[in-house]
């Protein structure tokens, strides 16, 4: 148990691992891990901005989660609407603490077959909008000499994965990025970390599993713990990253995989 010297100031674990009146950001909130990252979120005491372009999904998720989510209809891939839709967020709800770009793609095909279109596709929605919506509300983060932003990238960026070539490519950049980032960001008190995503059990995964029962069985057994993991244990990681306990970590990629990334 931790003792907290000050009693009258709040308990200081509580006060340590709290989001309260931060404004978080989610990319792809609506639904998926995106929908987790957050609910955890707002558990923690954060007010949640959740994007994306399907309308009646994120209306379900903002009454599902509270009065404290609200939402915008976005396509991140279109990069030119990305500087007003940041201002629309902050004339309305106020200044952004925390971002998670966590809206992106995958495709599954043998590189061979990859079309060039296809790939422009992935790169445009992983990589891309990903550092277009970076760039602007880090501005405003440096600004204000504070803020944490946290990227989703994948075991795909740590180890090589059959038929992912793009998403590959995608998410090893956003491991890059957030360490050039880094050494820019640092100095305006402003974090930029990544979770690596282990195999979570969303229905997505759960079905592309299904089908492919010889790569299932390769990805369980290289996991150590021996399960899939949870959608909420990415939103954990994320409210960490976020939270005053992490105050002094940046330029991470986090692996949340249950050992995968070191399984054999």
């Amino acid at each position: 148990m931790i003792e907290d010297n000050n009693p009258s100031d709040g308990n200081l674990f509580n006060r340590t691992f709290s989001l309260a009146g931060q404004l978080a950001v989610v990319t792809g909130g609506g639904s998926g891990i995106g929908y987790y990252i957050a609910q955890c979120m707002v558990q923690a005491g954060a007010k949640v901005v959740i994007t994306g372009r399907r309308e009646d999904v994120l209306q379900q998720t903002a009454k599902s989660l509270g009065d404290r989510v609200s939402y915008f209809v976005n396509d991140i891939t279109k990069l030119d609407t990305i500087p007003a839709l940041v201002e629309a967020i902050e004339e309305i709800n106020g200044p952004i603490d925390i971002l998670v770009n966590n809206a992106g793609i995958n495709m599954k095909k043998y590189a061979v077959e990859v079309t060039d279109a296809d790939f422009d596709k992935v790169i445009q929605t992983n990589l891309h909008a990903v550092f277009s919506m970076t760039r602007e509300v880090g501005k405003k983060m440096i600004e204000r000499k504070k803020g944490s932003i946290i990227m989703i990238t994948s075991m795909a960026a740590l180890y090589g994965i059959d038929r992912v070539v793009a998403y590959t490519a995608s998410k090893s950049a956003i491991g890059g990025m957030v360490k050039a980032l880094t050494t820019e960001f640092s100095p305006y008190n402003v974090r930029v970390n990544a979770i690596a995503p282990g195999f979570i059990e969303t229905p997505m995964m759960l079905t592309a599993m299904g089908g492919d029962p010889a790569r299932r069985d390769k990805a369980m057994d290289r996991t150590p713990m021996g399960t899939w993991g949870k959608p909420d244990d990415i939103g954990w990681a994320a409210v960490f990253l976020a939270s005053p306990a992490a105050k002094f970590i940046t330029g991470v990629s986090l692996p949340v995989d249950g050992g995968n990334s070191i399984g054999f």
